[in-house]
């Protein structure tokens, strides 16, 4: 991406991704300062006024407008648009440049290269992935998908199970750190938001790839623009053979799965309404994922997603309302194709929500203000209390005989101070949850930034939230698990300060934070037990204190003059938990985090329209996890996670219809694991080519 110019004081359009006001931060209110955390060459944003008037600017080259151009993305984040130079918070952005460089199969595997998210990995493809932030789990994140929450009350394993493919994703924005005045309740240690793709003008494209592990994948998409509405839809299938067999010699790591979508979009110049419309399915050979029981799991999840959003786009009252309804299907064998031996696992959920956020300025400053309400409905076969009335499960001989109904009610309220060079945006969130008989709950939040000079800028900010067990963690009882049912909700607040430097070629940014965790939920093992088992807990307390560093250099700003080196980017994130009092605890997650991470990537040209992207990943955990069991004592032996260092390389020839590419992943080979005994693959090749046409 190119790097803004901060000898001039404008603001300037990114016409591309302007008026995408569906996107997380936009949906939920205010404008954030764009960084560069991951090594995929993030883009980065800001903003010095309010005007908009593109016209006004003037250049000394066609790089110098277009870097102007590019200035102003609007991500947002909280309830009142603000511009980007007065908005403390940092957000990291996975252009659409950075997702067709980086060497990767699935959103999970892109969110690797961000150095605050932590991605354990159970099998490839995106087949089943543990996302947390900051040194939290996979349930303390909100996903969203254009803006809106797509959390699934019965796990979060598999939240990841998107509709769309990488070519239908416009960009990914990540948030780090508590959220609640933003996102609401899950959203513990952040929120990741997916925003897809409408071109402006009616198109096709097509793509194809293939590699090692019998892998391989197909998809396409159009774009049909007409006047004031704009319909795009895809479709896409991928199937591999998988990397291992179980001891029997079957598949255990195979996959399989298909993804539809459909978005339209009508704009009048009074009235934005977006739309969506959306099937994942999937399954998946998942080994030992959740049991050491067996080593032929097998897992089958179906997902559909429909959404209608609106704004209005003149007037001095702005309102957002929004309504969607998210249904997903997940079906589990311990023993594949073998109920006999373990009846299988159903579980369906159905979640409803609407909301309204909006905002309004007056002498004082900006006021935003927003109430939703969400009601998750969960059938199962082993989950939950029990049903009055059972549900009978399609396809099969039984019924749904437990399940778990909750409604949430939130408000949130939001007041900014803006000076100028010194913002504050203090608000809170007040949240009610039928499950939970706690009465409602207030959480505070305050942001605050200084600029200093053109170059330098000081944040702050004080942050807080809670997060609702999941019924996997309230209800799930069977071999080796033990389930509670009276967990009670999470809570974190959190402090950070940080600091900003930014130049034409060169971008920097440092931030500490201090996490003050109560009540956090996690299978846990007491290995001074006679009989240890997995059993959900809530911890008393623990304190994360945690260092982000990252680096960005752009050659060709720096060294215009040569053509080879294009972008280099540096990035380190250090976290430790107070955890001396859980001596003897073996954690499944809270415990079991990120304590070093380093990314670095490499951008490049090779000759003519060849370009190479190398990226370098290291990371060390915390924690320990059961490798095997001594049958003669009869306990379970642990073992500490080992370090270990990732190379992924992308090369590619562009050119405008077509191109072509080859991926080579873990060229080390390195059979790393990221949770407990499941080794991830060796070196894994693909070789691919996308059709790009205009209609």
């Amino acid at each position: 991406m190119y790097k803004p110019n901060f000898n001039k004081r404008f603001i300037f359009k990114f016409k591309h991704f302007s008026n995408k006001r569906y996107s997380l931060f936009s949906v939920l209110g205010k404008e954030v300062l764009v960084g560069t955390l991951s090594v995929a060459t993030l883009s980065h944003a800001k903003a010095e006024g309010i005007s908009t008037d593109v016209s006004k600017v003037t250049t000394d080259s066609a790089m110098q407008k277009k870097a102007y151009e590019l200035d102003e993305v609007q991500v947002t984040a909280s309830r009142a648009p603000l511009t980007l130079s007065q908005q403390a918070r940092m957000v990291t952005v996975l252009g659409r440049e950075d997702i067709i460089a980086a060497p990767v199969q699935s959103v999970n595997d892109l969110l690797k290269y961000a150095v605050g998210v932590d991605v354990r990995q159970r099998g490839p493809l995106g087949a089943q992935t543990d996302v947390g932030i900051r040194g939290g789990n996979y349930e303390q994140v909100t996903i969203l998908l254009n803006g809106i929450n797509i959390n699934d009350p019965q796990t979060g394993h598999n939240a990841f199970d998107f509709p769309v493919g990488l070519s239908e994703i416009e960009r990914i924005e990540v948030l780090e750190g508590p959220a609640g005045r933003a996102y609401g309740t899950s959203s513990l240690l952040g929120a990741i938001n997916i925003v897809t793709k409408i071109p402006s003008k009616s198109s096709m494209s097509v793509n194809v790839k293939g590699g090692s592990y019998g892998y391989w994948q197909a998809g396409t998409r159009a774009n049909l623009a007409n006047g004031l509405w704009n319909n795009s839809f895809s479709a896409s299938y991928s199937k591999s053979d998988g990397y291992q067999r179980s001891k029997s010699g079957k598949l255990n790591s195979d996959y399989s799965g298909g993804k539809f979508f459909y978005q339209g979009v009508y704009n009048d110049g009074l009235w934005k309404v977006n739309w969506h419309c959306g099937m994942s399915t999937k399954g998946f050979g998942s080994n030992t994922f959740y049991s050491a029981y067996s080593d032929e799991q097998y897992e089958r999840t179906l997902k559909t997603y429909t959404a209608v959003q609106a704004e209005n786009i003149e007037g001095k009252f702005h309102i957002r309302p929004s309504i969607y309804w998210n249904r997903n299907f997940d079906k589990w064998e311990l023993f594949h194709q073998n109920p006999s031996a373990y009846p299988y696992n159903y579980h369906r959920t159905d979640v409803y929500g609407v909301n309204l956020n909006g905002y309004f300025d007056w002498k004082l400053g900006r006021t935003g203000f927003g109430a939703e309400l969400r009601n998750e409905d969960l059938v199962s076969g082993n989950l939950g209390e029990k049903l009055q009335t059972p549900k009978h499960i399609h396809g099969t001989d039984r019924n749904y005989e437990y399940g778990l109904n909750r409604t949430n009610v939130q408000f949130v309220i939001e007041h900014n101070i803006l000076l100028d060079k010194f913002t504050m945006s203090l608000g809170a969130i007040a949240v009610k949850n039928s499950w939970s008989e706690m009465h409602m709950q207030v959480y505070p939040s305050v942001d605050a930034g200084y600029s200093i000079d053109k170059h330098w800028k000081l944040y702050a900010s004080y942050n807080s939230s809670l997060r609702m067990p999941s019924a996997t963690e309230l209800y799930y009882n069977s071999k080796g698990f033990n389930a509670n049912h009276n967990l009670k909700p999470e809570e974190l607040s959190a402090l950070e300060l940080g600091a900003k430097y930014q130049s034409r070629s060169f971008w920097s940014n440092v931030s500490v934070y201090y996490n003050r965790m109560k009540n956090l939920i996690d299978w846990v093992i007491d290995t001074k037990s006679d009989s240890p088992v997995l059993t959900t807990t809530n911890f008393g307390r623990i304190n994360s204190v945690g260092v982000e560093l990252n680096s960005y250099l752009d050659f060709q700003e720096l060294l215009p003059s040569q053509n080879v080196l294009k972008k280099l980017q540096v990035s380190y994130a250090y976290a430790n938990q107070e955890q001396a009092k859980y001596d003897g605890i073996v954690s499944q997650y809270v415990l079991e985090y990120l304590r070093h991470k380093i990314v670095a990537d490499l951008r490049f040209n090779v000759w003519k329209k060849m370009d190479v992207n190398v990226i370098y990943r290291f990371q060390k955990r915390n924690g320990r996890y059961a490798s095997g069991y001594d049958v003669v004592n009869k306990v379970y032996v642990f073992s500490k996670y080992s370090p270990y260092s990732v190379v992924d390389a992308r090369i590619s020839w562009a050119e405008k219809l077509y191109t072509f590419y080859c991926e080579a992943n873990n060229i080390l080979s390195h059979r790393y694991v990221d949770f407990g005994r499941l080794k991830q693959p060796g070196l894994w090749v693909n070789f691919g080519v996308s059709l790009n046409m205009n209609l």
